[in-house]
């Protein structure tokens, strides 16, 4: 059986970056997303990865998982990557209902019921060739940002997610993961450049550079081959040393 990736969010970014690797090393890739087909980004990426597909899914829709299941066939890597921000970054007691549920919509609760299933469908496959779900987090799972603390719950409980999937499927040979990139130099912290930059050269991140997606997809490869399938459940940070505890 050809391995087979689902990767949520693979159209840019860091799914793209790992999207790439995957398909260089042999996976049958399938990208999702809630673009159309023809936005620029999802062309960009087809062109580039020239045996993957595409299928518009809405993470915050769960209803449409059956579907998106059906039409991709038996998965054998979730990369569960696809996430948002805040809507706005700023004070905290003044964050509204609607971002709070975006983020929680999207990046918990759709992501959640997306593993259920596929997690599903996993345990009907042979353990050959090996099978595993990884949850791309972040930091901020632990590092917490009042100016956008929706996106940091969400991200916490989606660490947990991981934890309890990892938990749940570590007998039937299904390995899970929580990666937590940290500032990585996507078009989700466009926005906020200028600002990470003075911080990244003050010392904020020790590698004093930003973090690439291809960064995530070098720590994300050996994983999902199965090269640390005894390690299901770790938590692998790569963020050029910015979550170490420092004086």
């Amino acid at each position: 059986m050809t391995p087979t990736a689902l990767v949520t969010g693979g159209q840019q970014g860091i799914g793209r970056g790992i999207a790439e690797a995957l398909d260089a090393a042999g996976w049958q890739v399938i990208l999702a997303a809630e673009q159309p087909a023809d936005a620029p980004a999802v062309q960009d990426a087809l062109a580039a990865m020239p045996g993957a597909s595409y299928h518009r899914h809405d993470l915050a829709d769960v209803a449409a998982i059956p579907a998106l299941l059906d039409a991709v066939g038996p998965v054998t890597t979730l990369v569960s990557n696809a996430g948002v921000p805040a809507m706005v970054r700023g004070e905290l007691l003044d964050m509204t209902p609607e971002s709070f549920d975006r983020c929680m919509a999207i990046n918990l609760r759709g992501a959640f019921f997306l593993a259920q299933a596929v997690a599903r469908g996993m345990l009907a496959l042979p353990e050959a060739p090996y099978r595993s779900i990884s949850f791309v987090t972040s930091v901020s799972a632990a590092m917490v940002s009042p100016d956008r603390a929706e996106y940091c719950i969400s991200k916490a409980g989606a660490a947990m997610m991981a934890q309890a999937f990892a938990a749940r499927l570590a007998g039937d040979g299904i390995g899970v993961y929580d990666i937590r990139p940290g500032i990585i130099e996507t078009p989700m912290t466009a926005p906020v450049a200028d600002r990470y930059e003075t911080r990244i050269a003050d010392g904020l991140v020790p590698a004093r550079r930003w973090g690439r997606p291809n960064d995530v997809a070098r720590a994300i490869l050996p994983l999902v081959r199965g090269d640390f399938a005894f390690a299901t459940g770790a938590v692998i940070p790569v963020d050029g040393g910015l979550s170490i505890h420092r004086l």
